[in-house]
């Protein structure tokens, strides 16, 4: 019997990462971006948030209200607390974005977020862990603590490889294959990462797919001038779609995408299944974390598997999306 979680569920997003990784710099590049999302921020403290004076509406009591409609809410005692006082807002939140201590380790968190009473409330959307480039090998005494926000997290975002020479980013390489068997890895400058990859964009509407990426198309725009990157998103990252209206077998589904080459950052989008073919089926990839969910009925739009995988150049084609998402036996 498959299990299915909700697609209305709010998504949650953990950043961990050890001190001074980037971090609140990944926060405010959300925070500022163009995702169109109802955003809560669940922070250990409100200093550790430098949001631009420009930005701030207002704070009322532990409660920091944004002038693009995200809210920020400091964590003092209870984040089962919070997380329900968030839920509880007159307007619930689309996403909630939690920014971990850079010493905390994440398992403690994340446990938080599957607690029963939120079932079909929240759903872990991914745990995006950030690691310097220049520092990753410094403060050896905190190694078993780095290691453990790796290893609980979804995906690695290696930021700051500007600072260094690609020797140093290959032994960053080297050192986590050594010690993971499957990872998956983005390299940054400035914690800079398309919204794509990071959040659950367009998650609602399958329509949005056709507008968002046209079938094949590498390199996703992300809205910033050229002259403000260090580096090409369109030579660093490629999005491929695959649509088809032949029913997918669920049995099994989740080993074929653990299957995925590990250069796949995250797939979204929605299937056609056999088991269940008057309902779409929400499919969300981030990482290692894999979420499939029951969406609304069909009605009187065509049941078809629509889907887009964003990866690094050539990691993936529309034939090896078929192959895990068409082919499963």
């Amino acid at each position: 019997m498959i299990e299915f979680g909700s697609a209305s569920a709010v998504p949650v997003t953990i950043l961990t990462g050890f001190l001074g990784a980037g971090k609140t710099t990944l926060l405010n590049r959300i925070l500022t971006g163009n995702h169109g999302l109802r955003v809560a921020v669940l922070v250990n403290d409100f200093g550790s948030i430098n949001v631009d004076a420009d930005l701030v509406v207002g704070i009322e009591d532990d409660v920091m209200s944004l002038a693009n409609g995200c809210v920020c809410c400091s964590i003092r005692d209870d984040l089962i607390e919070t997380v329900e006082a968030v839920l509880a807002r007159p307007e619930r939140p689309e996403y909630i974005l939690l920014e971990a201590s850079g010493v905390s380790d994440p398992s403690s968190i994340a446990m938080t977020f599957t607690d029963q009473r939120f079932r079909d409330k929240i759903r872990l959307d991914s745990i995006m862990c950030l690691v310097d480039a220049e520092q990753v090998f410094a403060a050896p005494e905190q190694m078993e603590l780095k290691l453990r926000q790796i290893a609980f997290s979804d995906m690695v975002i290696l930021n700051k490889v500007d600072l260094v020479e690609q020797k140093t980013v290959q032994k960053v390489h080297d050192w986590l294959k050594s010690r993971f068997r499957r990872y998956r890895l983005v390299e940054a400058v400035n914690a800079d990462v398309p919204l794509e990859i990071l959040l659950s964009v367009g998650r609602f509407a399958a329509e949005q797919l056709d507008a968002e990426v046209p079938d094949h198309v590498h390199g996703p725009r992300c809205g910033c001038p050229e002259h403000a990157h260090h580096h090409d998103h369109a030579a660093k990252f490629s999005t491929t779609m695959l649509r088809s209206d032949l029913p997918v077998n669920l049995s099994g589904l989740r080993d074929a995408i653990k299957g995925l080459p590990g250069e796949v950052y995250r797939v979204k989008g929605f299937v056609y299944s056999e088991e269940d073919p008057e309902h779409r089926i929400v499919v969300q990839v981030v990482g290692k974390r894999i979420d499939i969910a029951r969406d609304g009925k069909w009605g009187t739009r065509k049941p078809e598997t629509r889907l887009v995988a964003i990866g690094a150049p050539g990691a993936v084609s529309e034939d090896t999306l078929g192959r895990v998402f068409l082919e499963v036996a």
